[in-house]
């Protein structure tokens, strides 16, 4: 029998603005899409933290035993500055100012961005299809939204008819929003202004003479919309309707609200079942943000090389701080914030060490199957990591009391508590253990244990003082000695 039959999975709707029960269109399988980066820039931390749930997401939903496509994209026909309707648009305008064509900048940082995610640990997608990649069934969905009166054409650019909709459909019922309010709280159209209304949004636009990316149409050369690429791609890939669409708060309104729109218009279905988001990372309390200084780039964590935080950190140790807060939580990165992370991370991974070494016994004092089933009701009330930390650490205490005789465990229970140790830490949060970290830490051990030999020879010698002295300075490095019958043990907190 697979997990996913004896686990009650609810996930947050943002289309319902409440947990359902999560059943997927056909059993056993699940289609899952995710928005992807525009690849104009290095890959931004905030980014990081939305495909890093979803990865997560992804990671459970096949532990659970389904059997997912997980298609996310890449931007790389470059949408308008701002999200606008006009202007330059982003790999246009890095293209331009650094003197490339818009491919170099592509390949440049979708480069980088592949390079960030291994180092987090990351699952490839299913599919990762481009934007350019799939022009013509963008055009095609326009001339059917063309078709059944949703949208018109103007001067070479095509406009998606939102009032023309709403008569018959809901538009904004994802972020909430009313037409009539939308449209009360808008300015006026200009003279320039080639839309009906200014709620009205772009399927294709007219290529002017000095843009660079530039595809023919039935309209003229222009270039699609930014709503329209992910409409196209998933349901290529995944069907008119889909289970699972992921993406950042931030992407609600207007991206996610003109896919839906176009959808519905183009097929006359909802496109997905479930729509979840991820919310925002902070720093140090505010916004990030290039103009203001107040950023940090995933690779400036890795090497040390910043002004904000006081020691390198590994990928390992950011992704359990943010596995530490629930996906659609606001979460601040702080240099205290990543220095407490660190500590709990090497808590963790230390613990599954000493599971590994631990006698056992003929008896068992761990509860192991309320404490599996737990870790399983954490995951399945939407994804909740911080709690399936909390039960991680519950284990990690009894490990620790294990080790100092004060409960034991059997050996089908140790390799059973390795097992779901192994699943939880690595399968599901995808955390990993660092070679660099290992040898860290072997050499630190080799240390410590130099350090406990003089100070056995320090009390041999009577000489105390020595003795009280290496222990008291390790106790003050927050390595904690502990005398026994066989010998002396440390631990690290």
């Amino acid at each position: 029998m697979q997990l996913y039959k004896s686990q009650n999975l609810k996930v947050h709707n943002s289309l319902s603005g409440k947990k359902e029960v999560f059943k997927p269109l056909n059993e056993g399988h699940i289609g899952m899409y995710v928005c992807g980066p525009t690849v104009y820039s290095n890959v931004h931390l905030g980014n990081c933290r939305t495909f890093m749930s979803f990865d997560m997401i992804f990671r459970y939903l096949r532990h659970l035993g389904y059997k997912v496509r997980y298609v996310r994209n890449i931007t790389d026909a470059g949408h308008l500055v701002d999200d606008a309707e006009d202007g330059e648009d982003k790999i246009a305008k890095k293209a331009r100012l650094e003197q490339l064509e818009p491919m170099e900048v592509v390949q440049r940082y979708t480069v980088d961005f592949h390079n960030i995610l291994e180092k987090f640990n990351f699952l490839p997608p299913s599919i990762e299809p481009t934007a350019t990649g799939h022009i013509i069934e963008q055009i095609e969905i326009i001339k059917d939204i063309i078709e059944k009166g949703y949208a018109y054409e103007i001067n070479g650019s095509v406009y998606f008819d939102v009032s023309k909709f709403n008569d018959s459909h809901e538009y904004g019922k994802l972020s909430g929003r009313k037409l009539e309010d939308m449209i009360a709280n808008t300015r006026e159209l200009t003279a320039q202004d080639e839309k009906k209304s200014p709620q009205d949004f772009a399927l294709w636009k007219k290529a002017e003479p000095q843009h660079i990316m530039r595809w023919p149409s039935p309209w003229g050369d222009g270039f699609p919309g930014w709503h329209l690429e992910c409409t196209a791609m998933s349901t290529k890939y995944l069907g008119e309707t889909f289970d699972i669409h992921g993406g950042g708060m931030d992407l609600k309104f207007p991206h996610h609200e003109c896919e839906i729109a176009q959808a519905e218009a183009s097929n006359g279905r909802s496109p997905v079942n479930y729509w979840l988001h991820a919310n925002m990372l902070t720093l140090n309390g505010k916004k990030m943000a290039k103009s203001t200084g107040n950023n940090i780039l995933p690779g400036e964590i890795f090497s040390g090389e910043n002004n904000i935080l006081s020691k390198p950190f590994s990928p390992s140790v950011v992704r359990f701080f943010m596995m530490q807060a629930h996906y659609t939580s606001i979460l601040d990165l702080s240099n205290e914030a990543l220095l407490a992370s660190e500590k709990g991370f090497n808590r963790l991974i230390e613990a599954m060490d000493t599971l590994a070494k631990l006698e056992p016994k003929q008896s068992t004092d761990f509860d192991l199957n309320t404490w599996k089933q737990q870790c399983y009701d954490a995951m399945n009330d939407d994804f909740n990591t911080p709690i399936l930390i909390a039960h991680l650490f519950d284990a990690v205490k009894h490990i620790n009391l294990i080790k100092d005789g004060k409960e034991s465990i059997t050996l089908e229970h140790k390799q059973a508590l390795q097992q779901s140790m192994h699943s939880f830490v690595f399968d599901i949060l995808g955390l990993e253990q660092n070679s660099d970290n290992n040898k860290d830490s072997d050499k630190l051990e080799g240390v410590v244990e130099l350090l406990i030999q003089l100070r056995n020879e320090a009390r041999s010698n009577r000489d105390f003082a020595t003795s009280d002295t290496i222990r008291d300075q390790l106790a003050a490095l927050g390595i904690q000695l502990k005398d026994g019958k066989e010998g002396t043990t440390f631990s690290i907190s």
